[in-house]
């Protein structure tokens, strides 16, 4: 019997479906491929589905985590292109978190929440 995975990718909703796509381009991730409806974001090995779905309840309440190497750059870049006047949406700052990671958070058009982070060594380390 063979068990193995290949992957899991998540189904990112968008109440604004165009608006989504230009966000995520903006910000760094790349669309191989899309439909009037669905399509597949990308960026290195990170990667999901963004789909025309527009049910607010569901999305308020919808959360992402990226995994990143360095957080400060991530959002040192996303000031840079300034994504929260481009797009009015909200990003906080970076702070070390208690679960040994420093993140931030970053709401995408449709209010997504995206939590931004890497690992940081833990006190006892």
């Amino acid at each position: 019997m063979n068990l193995t995975t290949i992957e899991a990718k998540p189904f990112v909703p968008a109440a604004d479906f165009e608006r989504a796509k230009q966000f995520y381009s903006a910000i760094g991730f790349e669309i191989p491929w899309s439909s009037e409806d669905l399509a597949y974001v990308r960026l290195g090995q990170t990667a999901f589905l963004l789909q025309s779905f527009d049910q607010p309840a569901f999305t308020q309440n919808f959360q992402m985590h990226l995994l990143v190497e360095n957080v400060d750059d991530w959002h040192s870049h996303l000031k840079a292109i300034g994504v929260e006047e481009r797009f009015e949406v909200r990003m906080g700052e970076p702070q070390d978190q208690p679960w040994a990671m420093r993140d931030f958070t970053l709401f995408d058009p449709s209010g997504v929440l995206w939590r931004i982070a890497q690992n940081s060594p833990r006190a006892s380390e």
